[in-house]
């Protein structure tokens, strides 16, 4: 049945993560600012979530975090010297971060998981539904995921989870859901959740990845959530709940992506990542792919 739900305008982004797995790089600069190509990862998901309608964006930081509040304003200095210099297209590119979106920010004192992250939200966005976008995942733009997710949270109410396929040997790294089929192909009913269980215990390969669009109501569950797995407040915990009892804010949903998806939080999806837009790109991809045969015939 469809229902008339607020319209969604906000969105989350937790980035108050230490980078541990790519260090001594993120030893002094944030893991969101390390460049896929040629613009920093978090840029990649403030895009997104503008390309998805969501222009008022708050950013959950912590202590050295400051190159992205920095990042997303403006830098009178540079820009000058590139107007001096004539350099229309460098100067457009440095102005387009600072343009995207209106951009907020909070630090997570305390670094206590993504649950606790999430909840550092709550000032800001109030009693209307949201959206959380995870910094280490990004989603090609040829692939809307986002915008489907609010077309079927606008369509059902409650919360929609972004789900993926993933082998059964790598369930262990992702929140797992029970889930029920809908009359939609790409959308299913998620009963339960898991956090990153053991691939004999997981009830489905159905992966949780770092998308979600969320009912307000999921803040009062966060409040009275105890540390789960880590001894972190997991945001899997409180989904739990709601998918338990739709009474409390509504139904769990799951959109199932099939698209392309980047794990810049891996080491090696990220050497990925960069490879495959590089190759992508109509001014790069020429004579990177022309390269990169050469590379791989000698390697082979």
């Amino acid at each position: 049945m469809t229902q008339s739900n607020p319209r969604i305008s906000k969105a989350v982004i937790p980035a108050a993560g230490l980078g541990t797995r790519f260090l001594p790089a993120t030893k002094a600069t944030p893991k969101e600012m390390l460049p896929v190509v040629d613009k920093p990862a978090i840029q990649y998901v403030v895009e997104e979530a503008v390309s998805a309608g969501l222009d008022d964006v708050l950013m959950i930081t912590g202590r050295n975090k400051r190159p992205l509040e920095d990042h997303f304003d403006r830098n009178y200095e540079l820009e000058s010297a590139l107007e001096k210099k004539g350099d229309a297209e460098r100067l457009a590119k440095v102005q387009e971060s600072s343009d995207l979106a209106t951009m907020h920010y909070v630090r997570q004192g305390d670094p206590r998981g993504l649950g606790h992250a999430v909840l550092c939200a709550a000032p800001h966005v109030g009693q209307e539904p949201f959206a959380v976008l995870l910094g280490d995942d990004l989603i090609d733009a040829r692939d809307p995921l986002l915008k489907r997710m609010i077309e079927v949270q606008e369509r059902h109410g409650g919360s929609v989870i972004a789900l993926m396929e993933v082998a059964p040997e790598q369930i262990h790294l992702y929140g797992c859901a029970v889930v029920e089929e809908t009359e939609d192909s790409d959308v299913v009913r998620v009963s339960g959740l898991v956090e990153k269980p053991d691939a004999a215990d997981a009830p489905s390969n159905y992966a949780v990845i770092g998308r979600y669009v969320l009912d307000p109501h999921i803040f009062d569950i966060l409040r009275t959530t105890e540390p789960g797995r880590g001894g972190e407040i997991q945001l899997t915990d409180a989904l739990q709940q709601l998918a338990a009892d739709e009474k409390i804010g509504g139904p769990v949903h799951g959109v199932v992506f099939k698209g392309r998806r980047y794990d810049t939080g891996d080491r090696g999806d990220y050497l990925r990542a960069i490879v495959r837009l590089a190759c992508e790109r109509e001014d790069l991809g020429p004579d990177f792919r022309t390269w990169l045969r050469s590379y791989v015939a000698e390697e082979m």
